[in-house]
Formats: C-alpha cells, structure tokens, sequence
C-alpha cells in the first residue's frame, strides 16, 4: 500500500479541504483562523528570535541568516497543517478549487477569506503584542535591530515590487500545503510543507499573514512604522499577490490539470 498520494488525488483532498471548511459554524471557523494566524506567528517568532540572535554571522554571512531565518519558519504552516487550523493564504487555493469545480459560489468564495483574513490578523496579534513584545522578547538588541531593520524593509518598497514577491510567496506556500497533501505519514507531511516554505522566506518574498506578525511586533516595539504605512505599503500589495499566488499559480493551474474536464 503506498504511503503518499498522486497530484489527482492531492488536488482532490485540496478541494475537499475547502468544501469542510464552508461547512463550519461560525464560531468553529472563527477559531481555526485565529488559531492558523497564531501558529504562523510563532514561526515568525522563532525565526526572529534565532536569525535575528545571529549578528556576527550575518555580518559575514547574511545568506546564512537568512537561511536559518527560511529553516525555522515552517514550523508554524506545518502546525497549521497537522492540527487542522485555517490560514488565509493556503485558502486562496482551498477555496479557488471548489470554486471551479461549481461547488461553491463567489460569495461563499469571498465570504470566507475575508473571515479567515480578519482572524488570522487577531491569532497573529496575540503573539506579536501579548507573547513576544510584551514580555520583552524585542527590549534589547540584537533582536530589537534584527526586527525593526527586517520590518523596516518591508514597508520601504515599492507597491508592484511587493505585490510581485506576494505572488511567489504564496505560489510556495501553496505549494507546500500541496505537497504536504502528499504524505500520509507526519514526517512525509513536514518535509513537504517546509521545502517550498524555507524557500519562499529565505528568498524573502512577502507573505501578509507572516507580515501581521512580524510588522506589528515592531511597531509595538517601538519601530518608527505607521499602521498607516504597514497597511498601504505593504499588508495590501502582499494580500494581492498572495490571492493571486495561491489562486491562479496553484488552484487554477492543478484544476485545469487534474479536475478540469475535458
């Protein structure tokens, strides 16, 4: 009996993911992205918490630090995946499959990942102010720099430029719920997920729900960032190429593959 499933049947459990998804009660579904929007920023935190310990090497070394920053991250998504919590990004595949499939319609589409968006930003809050900057995770340096230069960086771009790193960035993390979808044990399930993620963060492209975490806990850190420009110059163009990422490069791509008929 094989231990891992075929793209079809990947796409098919993709799908169905979605479909379950639509048929909570509010207040479960509420619970789930609150939960997703946790556990990715207790990745972020990690990576922070590490990467940003890091000062020496980076001077030497800054590939390096970004490296350990991209290993360490995963380990939110593959909490998300394992213990069935919602994540915005991933649902801009879950739901776009179902969606083509003409099992949902655009409003249920919508619906929900406007609800998972809001309360994956609260889950990521609950870390970023009540469990890193307020117990003084980001009171000194070299994780008080490592933050705010990181966040800093983030809302110093330009719209197009961060709009085209959310497309990669959730085109990986996409990706790697696909092929953690894959495995049918937990280890095949972890290494799936954190290939394409270690990737996608180490490349530093701009995924919004790891930006909820790591913007913010600057901010209340005392990073001269406006909520204004977090908000403008980064959360929205992110957003955008995140659903586009996870909607057209992985959900429309493997529909018209695998589901589609012809």
């Amino acid at each position: 009996m094989k231990n891992y499933n075929t793209p079809k049947e990947i796409t098919a459990e993709f799908l169905n993911s979605g479909i379950y998804k639509t048929s909570l009660t509010f207040s479960k579904f509420a619970l789930i992205a609150v939960l997703g929007g946790a556990f990715i920023a207790f990745g972020g935190l990690l990576s922070v918490m590490v990467a940003g310990g890091m000062p020496g090497i980076g001077d030497t070394n800054p590939g390096l630090v970004k490296f350990v920053a991209g290993a360490l991250f995963p380990v939110g998504l593959i909490m998300v995946s394992v213990t069935g919590a919602d994540l915005f990004t991933s649902d801009c595949t879950a739901f776009t499959l179902p969606l083509l499939e003409k099992q949902i319609k655009i409003f249920t589409f919508v619906k929900f990942l406007v609800l998972s968006y809001i309360f994956n930003f609260l889950g990521a809050q609950i870390i970023a102010y009540f469990l890193s900057s307020g117990v003084g995770f980001f009171d000194k340096d070299p994780w008080l720099g490592y933050l705010h230069h990181y966040s800093e960086a983030k809302v110093n771009q330009d719209f197009m430029k961060v709009l085209i790193k959310g497309i990669g960035a959730n085109w990986l993390v996409c990706l790697g719920m696909f092929m953690g979808y894959a495995s049918k044990d937990i280890i095949g399930k972890c290494i799936g997920i954190w290939i394409p993620v270690m990737l996608f963060v180490t490349l530093g492209y701009e995924h919004s729900i790891a930006n909820m975490f790591f913007i913010p806990a600057a901010i209340y850190s005392g990073a001269e960032i406006l909520w204004s420009s977090f908000i403008l110059q980064n959360l929205i163009p992110a957003t955008i190429g995140n659903l586009i990422g996870g909607a057209v490069f992985v959900g429309c791509a493997y529909w018209y593959l695998y589901l589609k008929k012809d």
